[in-house]
């Protein structure tokens, strides 16, 4: 049956924040960002048991994916020296946790260059956006594990120093519902909305009797 109000995948031509790189003779093939409505079947959501992670985050300490069960949450990728937008995209995610102030609501920002972003150097980041660990986690790893996360369940661009700037929402089953630009103030009032609105489903869920 048809997974009602996913956000459908679309292809995209441009990645957002990369490093400076010799040029390419092709691009290669990117997974799909998130972005419009679809009907999909259920099957095909992306869901985080696809890809278990455990990572470490800005504090030192191992993050599990199995820390995500049952919570809603946003997903995001950076890296801590990006040259371009990303101090913008992760002040979009600071503004965010401080409008939606709900326990529930954790956002997990994976970095795309492991090894200059160390726990310390995260940490450092982190502290510039006033970012609660207990909320908020920067991590980082083994970049092949953080490649398969970005582009298996985030289904977003991800490699050394390249990413995309797009959010995206899970739902407390760990099912992908869709994702918005950052850098857009009125994509980043739709990804707020989103985040609310799966918010809210455990409670209408309560209401009407039905335990997810």
């Amino acid at each position: 049956m048809p997974w009602p109000g996913l956000f459908g995948l679309a292809l995209v031509a441009a990645v957002g924040c990369a490093r400076p790189a010799p040029p390419r003779e092709s691009e290669p093939s990117r997974p799909t960002p998130v972005a419009g409505k679809l009907e999909v079947d259920e099957a095909e959501v992306p869901k985080l048991s696809d890809v278990p992670f455990t990572l470490r985050d800005q504090t030192g300490a191992e993050f599990s994916s199995s820390e995500l069960e049952g919570r809603v949450w946003m997903g995001a990728i950076f890296f801590a020296n990006c040259p371009g937008p990303c101090f913008r995209e992760n002040q979009a995610i600071a503004d965010i946790l401080r409008r939606i102030d709900d326990p529930d609501f954790l956002v997990v920002s994976l970095t795309c260059d492991p090894e200059n972003d160390t726990p310390e150097a995260l940490a450092k980041y982190a502290a510039r956006f006033e970012a609660d660990p207990d909320r908020w986690k920067f991590l980082t790893g083994d970049l092949k594990l953080i490649e398969r996360v970005g582009q298996k369940v985030f289904r977003l661009p991800v490699e050394l120093g390249v990413h995309s700037e797009r959010g995206v929402v899970f739902d407390r089953q760990g099912r992908l519902r869709g994702g918005y630009h950052l850098l857009q103030p009125d994509r980043v009032e739709l990804l707020e909305k989103l985040i609310r609105d799966v918010l809210a489903e455990q409670a209408d869920a309560a209401a009407a009797g039905i335990v997810p």
